[in-house]
């Protein structure tokens, strides 16, 4: 606490701490839900992004990723939203433009310092209460940043909304930021470093997309240029997957796309390779990308025209995935789980050269069991229907997610046992997650 008195007896600088500070009365790691006004800050006098266009991008990202099952019930407010009528491609709007049912109360740092040292994670990215009380104007300032991104009340954060950003992001950031600033130093040549390539191995419903485009938005603002890229923009054309639906009869796993076999793994080498070599300022590159509504849902790959392109110098690029990270397993295994993943598990062996050697280091969310997959992709179904949208029955969700539940049931042992396929334990961060999709104490 040294540290942090130090800190607090300095001069107050408006540019840097945000409005609000999240006071914490911890019981079983959580914290109450109080949510105080700093007395001296001034949000009006701080730097805010400049670039400002409409919340259009904001709000698909958030849509696509409730339609596939992650949900951001984080995200739901106890309170009115104004309109809204700027904001950045990333969707933050301007501040206090959500108002809070009640009012806001007054506290110290101090609260926010102690909510952050409860956070499950910090022993992991090795953190200690010392080094918080160093870096706590780096919470802040990433705290603020994400409350304008995700259009949050900067005078009134709710229970869940302090977990994800203070015990969730925040800290993975941090990690990967570490992650890259060693893999800068250990490069031969530094003007032609290529970029970090970050995997994240999570389930389908878990919220890794919301997670991911958190942890884009914070490198960029921070100076860093991100790319993101995810396995399904690696899936086979409408062409390619009859092709593969024709060639496996009578196999559920194969009939739609998903499972390993279904990508274009040289699209994805392709692409990886040329990420690579986005070393220097005016190198652009397209990302491929996946439309997953064409052809009535069965998907097919959307048009180049379409791509969105990225300009170099590149510093990092987050993958993600439900299934990075898998190995294949003796086929004893598989038989024993589902006769038809026989051929999912053997297309699996050429997924390493075209995935995961690319990876330098990784993050796996880890889950107790599968069947939060089914509960999480039911939860976004039903969310959809009651708001007059259309979704699945309970029995198209089950029977969507069952041909996902297999390959859970084989290879996440595996991968939780003893980490992705090549990683390095000195760059891998396994992060277990409950039901409500936070961060939690594992083994």
């Amino acid at each position: 606490m040294a540290t942090l008195n130090v800190l607090l007896s300095q001069p107050c600088q408006a540019t840097t701490l945000p409005s609000f500070y999240c006071s914490s009365t911890i019981t079983n790691n959580h914290a109450s839900d109080n949510c105080k006004l700093h007395l001296c800050s001034n949000s009006r006098n701080s730097p805010l992004l400049s670039s400002q266009s409409n919340s259009s991008q904001f709000s698909k990202t958030l849509t696509h990723s409730s339609k596939s099952g992650s949900g951001s019930s984080w995200l739901q407010h106890d309170y009115t939203t104004t309109s809204i009528a700027t904001s950045n491609e990333y969707g933050e709007g301007p501040l206090n433009s959500v108002f809070p049912a009640k009012s806001a109360q007054v506290s110290s740092v101090e609260d926010l310092y102690e909510f952050i040292c409860s956070g499950p994670l910090l022993n992991k990215i090795g953190l200690t209460q010392e080094k918080v009380a160093e870096s706590i104007d780096k919470w802040l300032s990433y705290g603020r940043y994400l409350c304008q991104l995700f259009q949050l009340n900067e005078l009134f954060l709710t229970v869940p909304q302090k977990i994800r950003v203070y015990h969730y992001y925040i800290p993975v950031f941090l990690w990967c930021e570490d992650q890259v600033v060693q893999h800068q130093a250990m490069a031969k040549n530094k003007e032609d470093t290529p970029p970090l390539v970050i995997g994240f191995s999570a389930p389908q419903g878990c919220g890794k997309t919301t997670l991911v485009y958190a942890l884009d938005y914070l490198f960029r603002v921070t100076g860093r240029k991100s790319a993101t890229i995810s396995i399904d923009d690696f899936y086979l054309t409408a062409e390619g997957q009859s092709k593969l639906r024709e060639a496996n009869p009578g196999n559920a796993l194969l009939e739609f796309r998903g499972n390993a076999g279904s990508h274009d793994l040289a699209l994805s080498v392709e692409t990886l390779t040329a990420l690579a070599k986005l070393t220097s300022p005016g190198m652009k590159m397209k990302l491929p990308r996946y439309d997953k509504s064409a052809f009535n849902g069965r998907g097919d790959r959307d048009d180049p025209s379409n791509w969105p392109e990225i300009e170099g110098p590149l510093n990092v690029v987050l993958f993600e995935g439900w299934m990075l990270g898998f190995k294949p397993v003796p086929m004893e295994v598989v038989k024993a789980v589902d006769p038809q993943l026989e051929t999912v598990n053997k297309n699996l062996e050429a997924y390493y050269d075209s995935w995961d050697k690319f990876i330098k280091s990784w993050i796996v969310i880890k889950i107790k069991d599968p069947d939060c997959v089914y509960n999480w992709r039911l939860q976004a179904e039903i969310a959809m229907r009651e708001a007059g949208n259309p979704g699945m029955s309970d029995e198209e969700v089950r029977d969507f997610v069952s041909r996902y539940l297999p390959a859970y049931n084989a290879y996440l042992p595996t991968l939780y046992s003893e980490g992705p396929n090549g990683s390095d334990p000195h760059h891998l961060l396994t992060i277990e997650i409950d039901e409500g999709r936070n961060p939690i104490l594992g083994d």
